[in-house]
């Protein structure tokens, strides 16, 4: 598995991790082996949230006795953002995951509260060894430059957005923002939500041709796409070994750049929206 320098933190990440969204959903004990299959394989980032519902309880199966080799990162609700409240919010997904520190801890979405107040919280967590790093996610070039100047230079790990083949809005300017100010970018719901494009739409037919070429799947090509940029990461969900083993096989995979540029081509960037999409 590849692994890439993750911002300003001072450890190299695994570039394709495993997200937890709705994990929860499936069968549990697969649930827990996938996770497990997904660390044997070096996707050893694992992203959960306390939104989640009962994610960060599975992922605190799955970790049991692993601690050590995971880069595990988890979110607060913009509501639970305040100073005090972004620690209590900490303590209980630390209690809920089974362990006594995060290495990344991320505001899940812009709020109400002032980030001077949710970013101090965020400090104090690190003072005390909770957290190692802390970072955003869902954040538009806009609240960078508010939560840049909030927090300072080189504290804002990474920002984690929405990012697929049919979704790309973030190469307008998020990206390229990031890039400058040195800060990881992490490509949540990396397959959209229920709409991978299949083998007979063009975009579909331009994946599996590209695989054919690689003996890989088209899934692992749109992985490996996202990911082209080497300060990008993603974190697709798998609730079974079967799915964490598929995704997996995109930490090795090498594109051409006329397999990128033909991805390009086939799944155009599109306008620049007025708001960053985040479903």
């Amino acid at each position: 598995m590849e692994r890439r320098s993750f911002g300003p933190v001072p450890r190299e990440v695994a570039v394709i991790g495993q997200g937890t969204w709705y994990i929860d959903d499936a069968h549990r004990p697969t649930a827990v082996a996938g996770l497990r299959r997904g660390l044997d394989l070096g996707m050893t980032h694992i992203d959960t949230a306390e939104m989640y519902g009962d994610a960060e309880t599975v992922v605190g199966e799955a970790i049991t006795g692993r601690r050590d080799e995971l880069f595990l990162v988890s979110k607060v609700l913009p509501n639970n953002a305040s100073r005090a409240g972004t620690v209590a919010a900490c303590e209980r997904s630390l209690a809920r995951l089974r362990t006594d520190r995060l290495d990344c801890y991320l505001l899940h979405w812009p709020g109400s509260h002032p980030l001077d107040d949710t970013f101090a919280g965020f400090e104090r967590l690190r003072e005390q060894g909770k957290i190692l790093s802390w970072g955003v996610s869902n954040f538009d070039v806009a609240d960078l430059d508010v939560a840049w100047k909030a927090g300072g230079e080189g504290r804002i790990a990474c920002n984690q957005v929405l990012y697929h083949l049919e979704e790309r809005a973030i190469e307008h300017a998020v990206a390229p923002w990031c890039e400058e100010h040195g800060i990881a970018v992490v490509a949540y719901s990396p397959f959209g939500h229920g709409s991978f494009p299949g083998p007979r739409t063009p975009g579909g037919h331009v994946l599996e041709d590209i695989a054919s070429n690689h003996g890989a799947t088209a899934r692992q090509v749109a992985l490996r796409f996202l990911v082209r940029r080497s300060s990008s990461f993603t974190i697709p969900k798998a609730s079974s070994p079967e799915h964490a083993a598929d995704n997996a096989g995109a930490g090795a995979l090498s594109l051409t750049e006329a397999e990128l540029a033909r991805l390009d081509t086939a799944f155009p960037l599109g306008p620049r929206p007025r708001r960053l999409p985040m479903l």
